[in-house]
């Protein structure tokens, strides 16, 4: 008999994170033991700031979830900043111990450093996994770990990676689609935005389009060159990523375009 059949929950998760308003002993063994009282099964914890703690917690009782927030708002030791549906965000935080940084201004721009390409590559692994296409576009001055990150994320995520447009070995521009073989969503498709832009004939750009119809993980290099010098706009893309050597890092969005090689990784 199923699940829906003999009249059985399947379990919920929820993400939850505190601030600690005020820290004493014995605080994270009270709140935990909260949980327990109510039936929640504590999945997963961390700190994901000094001052924060983030936990993933499951239940097969939903209508636990009021009786929790009633409770946590009763406490003065601590404010509730975020109860729900855990996201990939939530789920690398709790991993890694802090967020991904995300732009103030543009929400589907994430930050990252090079010391953090481990987080990076985690990120861009999840997102390779999730079927259908996926554009995502890599923002970064040169040799900052651009590529190597996004084939260290394809291994992650056990696919494996084909080059449309790349100078990391030399110089590669596929003028036609290979193989059945190498089209599936079983590859991640990388174009250097640069040199497809300003140095690709007529026919690379034709598979460069072929590419793009794909619905499979596609990483575009150099986004904002790609985008000022073809077609495409801004709406190609499901999602940025902005790879810098430092927070601080200046990156060349609006540096010139002559010499696609001075861009590459």
């Amino acid at each position: 008999m199923s699940s829906a059949d003999d009249g059985s929950k399947q379990p919920s998760q929820y993400y939850f994170q505190y601030e600690i308003i005020r820290d004493r002993p014995g605080l994270l063994g009270d709140i935990a033991s909260l949980l327990g009282m109510l039936g929640f099964n504590i999945l997963q914890l961390a700190g994901v700031s000094v001052e924060s703690r983030g936990f993933l917690i499951e239940t097969d009782r939903p209508d636990s979830l009021d009786v929790l927030k009633t409770m946590l708002a009763s406490m003065d030791d601590i404010e509730v900043t975020a109860l729900r549906a855990p996201s990939l965000r939530d789920r690398l935080a709790l991993r890694h111990g802090r967020f991904i940084e995300r732009s103030d201004t543009e929400a589907r721009t994430y930050r990252f450093v090079r010391d953090e390409l481990g987080v990076l590559v985690d990120f861009l692994g999840e997102i390779f996994k999730r079927p259908g296409r996926q554009v995502i576009g890599v923002r970064g001055q040169p040799r900052v770990g651009k590529t190597e990150s996004v084939v260290a994320a394809s291994v992650y995520a056990n696919k494996r990676w084909l080059f449309v447009s790349s100078t990391l070995l030399k110089q590669t521009m596929l003028k036609e689609l290979p193989p059945n073989d190498f089209l599936s969503d079983h590859f991640v498709y990388i174009i250097d935005g640069a040199v497809s832009a300003l140095r690709g004939d007529e026919q690379h750009l034709r598979c460069v389009d072929d590419v793009l119809r794909m619905p499979a993980p596609i990483v575009i290099e150099h986004p904002d060159i790609f985008v000022r010098r073809s077609r495409y706009q801004w709406d190609l893309f499901d999602l940025i990523i902005e790879l810098r050597r430092e927070t601080q890092e200046e990156l060349p969005l609006d540096a010139p375009v002559e010499d696609p090689g001075a861009w590459t990784q």
